[in-house]
């Protein structure tokens, strides 16, 4: 009556329910479910929006990993462009770090080879024996045959040809050829000690891994003086690394020399720690020693024959203890091993000589000007015979006293 058009809505109500009272709720649940069905309406359309977005992110992370499996360019020191290390993908997490480093320390240490191999050439051609040229030759073949092997490796890698398994096939067939190929470099360098004294020789640590090393034959004896003199040569940055760890049962750190990270080269003794006023870091050869006494800690250091920092109270009453390992290259953690390769010596060593004694102004200087009246180490004396290498380290003929003279 007088309302003009009207809506009907209909409400299910139970036989004994109040029919006044069903009316004004249904009125009020219609308005709250236009209400919801607003609300998820709009969800929904959130919804559909972050779909679209979470699709167009998969799309782009699709895009970058198919660059990573398809892009994973791996290049070995030494070519042609003098580059080190390997392409760094759009992905970090998703390069191949593993398959980059091996392939880098098998280009660096066939270089290593060919730089004795070259040696081997010059020793050669001043003894001009024929046989020495015959093994050259050989040798030298074998390396370009295992360069080979090597880029052939990498183009498999980067066309994803090679399965994990087949991976470490190929891998097990260089390092066995190329161990045999140090073993007959090696013999081949022997051939050299007839012609040589048998402390003219150093060691060459090209690589910063965690298995090239050398061990000396003897240990130290307890000792409440020493003095500890080397040649050096080394460009290693930042930090040329450990040249010698002493360890015993119980101290990994009873004699340590280390330049590690930024830091200046320090000398440990029973894990305490004198930095070392040493500037060689520069690819040239430096005679360097480090002299202690047990009575105050007092320690001397000397470059090139000259004194360059003293102090004392480094371990005092502290003698250095006998029965350990002393590794060349390598900083111990445990007992003859846990090696870091952070801490791996990278460079050239030679003539490291050990005395249970203090040695003087005079006696450093003739060592560090190669004079012929220069003592050996009265513990441990420079000698082939007295030291063992590992993983590739290299040995020959020693030259800078050569230079000098």
């Amino acid at each position: 009556q007088g309302l003009g058009q009207t809506r009907f809505v209909c409400t299910s109500v139970p036989l004994d329910g109040d029919v006044c009272a069903a009316s004004a709720l249904g009125t009020g649940s219609a308005e709250e479910l236009k209400g919801t069905v607003l609300q998820l309406r709009e969800t929904v359309l959130q919804q559909k929006e972050t779909i679209m977005n979470q699709k167009e992110t998969i799309r782009e992370l699709t895009a970058k990993l198919g660059r990573c499996e398809s892009q994973s360019v791996l290049e070995l020191p030494g070519e042609a462009k003098g580059r080190k290390g390997f392409s760094k993908n759009t992905m970090g997490d998703l390069s191949r770090p593993h398959a980059a480093e091996t392939l880098s320390q098998l280009g660096q240490t066939l270089q290593s080879l060919k730089t004795r191999l070259e040696n081997l050439e010059q020793f050669s051609r001043m003894n001009s024996s024929s046989q020495t040229n015959n093994l050259k030759d050989i040798l030298q073949n074998k390396i370009d045959d295992l360069e080979k092997q090597v880029l052939s490796r990498v183009n498999s890698l980067e066309e994803g040809k090679l399965s994990p398994r087949n991976e470490s096939e190929e891998r097990g067939k260089i390092e066995s050829t190329l161990t045999s190929l140090h073993q007959r470099i090696s013999d081949l360098e022997k051939g050299q000690k007839d012609n040589r004294p048998p402390d003219r020789f150093q060691l060459t640590f090209p690589l910063r891994t965690n298995y090239m090393y050398a061990k000396v034959k003897k240990s130290l004896p307890e000792m409440y003086a020493f003095s500890i003199c080397m040649w050096i040569k080394s460009s290693a940055s930042p930090g040329m690394g450990t040249p010698f760890s002493y360890a015993v049962p119980g101290q990994a750190n009873e004699l340590v020399l280390i330049e590690w990270g930024n830091n200046p080269m320090e000398i440990l003794i029973n894990d305490k720690v004198a930095k070392l006023p040493f500037v060689i870091n520069d690819g040239k050869w430096h005679h360097i020693c480090v002299t202690w006494t047990t009575r105050d800690g007092v320690w001397e250091a000397y470059q090139d024959g000259t004194q360059t920092g003293n102090g004392e109270n480094l371990a005092p009453y502290h003698p250095i203890k006998p029965q350990g390992v002393l590794v060349l290259g390598q900083e111990q953690d445990t007992l003859g091993g846990g090696f870091d390769a952070t801490q791996a010596f990278v460079g050239e060593l030679a003539h490291f000589n050990v005395w249970d004694r203090k040695l003087s102004p005079g006696e450093v200087y003739g060592l560090a000007t190669c004079s012929s009246k220069a003592l050996a180490g009265n513990v441990i004396a420079w000698a082939e015979a007295n030291i063992d290498i590992y993983g590739g380290a290299t040995k020959w003929t020693f030259e800078a006293c050569r230079q000098l003279n």
